[in-house]
């Protein structure tokens, strides 16, 4: 008899299993390496793996409410809200301005078949506290909605100091407006035959500074902002991770040689 011409297997080769099926030995052979060398070699990135104890996590990406605050559709409403609110606070405003504004009496007199209107008193100061009261009712109730502003949105934004500013000076035009309508006649000739000759009559209420109307809208805005600075939301301090979940501080991902500040790990 001769011996066999077909060397037996190699016994690294050598497989426990029958001939007719195949191991998961090669089926990983089959599929080839796997890994990060094979996510790094296919050119996709790496699977994140478990976060270890000693492994700082990932940063977690913002959402759009914590990038943009509410959005601008919901900053644009509550502006318009503000707005109208902060305007509609001018009613007050000419009402307490009717009440407190000082009087500027007038004197009415015949001069053959025309009434002559005078002014009383000649070096009275009562025209320019007309126009200080109503500066200081104004600055006032600028402080006022600019606090409670934002003591209910508790933060700031464009579309809300514009609002502010907007709805102040809206306000103001309104208390204009209606002090003088609500005050005293404006024809003082037909005020002066209806009191009768020689009888003192209030003046028309007038505000002869227009800047005052300015005074609302610029406190609004100069409270609003301080308030902002000094007691608004900080943003955050964000943790960027790196690619393979390294840390902003040199922590490495694991098994690449390294355990943190770039210090080489023992072989």
């Amino acid at each position: 008899m001769t011996a066999p011409l077909t060397p037996p297997p190699p016994p690294h080769r050598r497989s426990s299993q029958p001939s007719g099926s195949s191991g998961p030995s090669d089926s990983s052979a089959a599929s080839g390496p796997s890994g990060p060398s094979a996510s790094s070699a296919s050119g996709q990135a790496p699977l994140p793996g478990p976060v270890q104890s000693w492994q700082v996590p990932p940063a977690r990406p913002l959402s759009l409410y914590e990038q943009d605050g509410p959005g601008w559709a919901a900053e644009i409403r509550e502006a318009v809200v503000v707005l109208v609110a902060v305007a509609l606070c001018g009613v007050p405003l000419g009402l307490l301005w009717l009440r407190l504004a000082p009087k500027v009496p007038l004197i009415a007199e015949v001069s053959g078949n025309n009434w002559v209107v005078y002014l009383k008193d000649t070096e009275g100061e009562q025209a320019i506290g007309v126009d200080g009261t109503f500066t200081l009712l104004a600055l006032a109730f600028g402080v006022v909605c600019a606090t409670a502003v934002f003591l209910v949105r508790r933060r700031g934004g464009v579309p809300l100091v514009v609002a502010l500013c907007v709805g102040g000076l809206l306000g103001s035009l309104l208390a204009w407006r209606l002090g003088v309508w609500l005050g005293p006649e404006q024809d003082v000739i037909v005020h002066a035959k209806a009191v009768g000759k020689g009888a003192t009559f209030p003046a028309p209420l007038k505000l002869d500074a227009k800047g005052a109307l300015l005074a609302w809208p610029l406190a609004a805005l100069l409270v609003h902002l301080g308030m902002t600075a000094l007691f608004g939301p900080r943003d955050p301090e964000m943790y960027v991770g790196g690619p393979h979940g390294d840390s902003a501080y040199g922590d490495a991902a694991p098994g690449d040689g390294t355990h943190g500040h770039g210090e080489s790990s023992a072989p």
